[in-house]
């Protein structure tokens, strides 16, 4: 039942969609036709992703105040929940919607890996083709004729490290310094989450990106540098808009 559901809703979309572009490309480059797909999916997402990315600068903004409730009722760790998720609603923030766009992409990143790992490319599956996919002439495997998209690069997992990182370091913002009275258990948890999301995750981004189909990795670095463009777009759209507001 559920690999039904996987098929009809990620699998066999994202599987004719690569098979589509790579018909209509003059080079037949299924390389290019990840870039499209994902840029396609993005586009589908953007609501979503927007929403984070405005839930990430209102936590930035009421930062100064959560922190306060913690001092405040450091010793009421419940009544502190309460009051800082009464803030969150109040404020109009959203702090699992970041949590959500990550739980949307897995299961495109899964299709699109088994794609690749189930052979679905260079041989065509006709029989899960959409009646509008015609069966491409030629089906090019190699990413502007250096990458094969089937098998590992170490270049694609290198710069899979680097988007992650750079996308990281944009929607975190830089890294606040904390003084000796302002170190609880609290900050201490929300450092050791800093730190790992800045510099564990990018890491560990790079290690899966070698061991799978390069196809998976170059999907998910032109994801990033979707996010990294919207994020610096947003960010500056909100940083006029805030200082109009002034």
């Amino acid at each position: 039942m559920i690999g039904a559901v996987f098929d009809t809703l990620v699998y066999n979309p994202i599987y004719n969609g690569l098979v589509y572009f790579v018909g209509i490309l003059p080079t037949h480059d299924v390389g290019i036709a990840v870039i499209i797909v994902t840029i396609m999916v993005r586009i589908v997402l953007y609501p979503l992703s927007r929403s984070a990315i405005k839930t990430q600068m209102k936590m930035k903004e009421v930062a100064p105040e959560v922190e306060e409730i913690k001092k405040r009722l450091k010793d009421k760790p419940e009544e502190q929940s309460k009051a800082i998720f009464a803030l969150y609603r109040e404020r109009g923030v959203k702090p699992f919607s970041g949590f959500l766009l990550i739980l949307i992409q897995l299961p495109i990143l899964l299709g699109l890996y088994w794609v690749f790992a189930l052979g679905g490319l260079p041989e065509i599956h006709t029989a899960i083709l959409y009646p509008f996919v015609v069966v491409p002439n030629a089906v090019n495997m190699e990413f502007l004729g250096l990458i094969n998209m089937s098998s590992r690069s170490l270049v694609l997992a290198v710069l899979a490290v680097v988007a992650q990182f750079i996308y990281t370091r944009l929607s975190m913002g830089p890294r606040g310094e904390k003084t000796a009275t302002e170190a609880s258990f609290s900050n201490d948890m929300a450092r050791s989450f800093d730190l790992q999301a800045r510099y564990m995750l990018p890491v560990m981004v790079g290690v899966i990106a070698y061991f799978i189909a390069a196809a998976a990795p170059l999907y998910w670095i032109t994801g990033n540098i979707f996010m990294i463009a919207q994020e610096l777009m947003t960010g500056r759209r909100f940083g006029t808009a805030k200082k109009a507001s002034k």
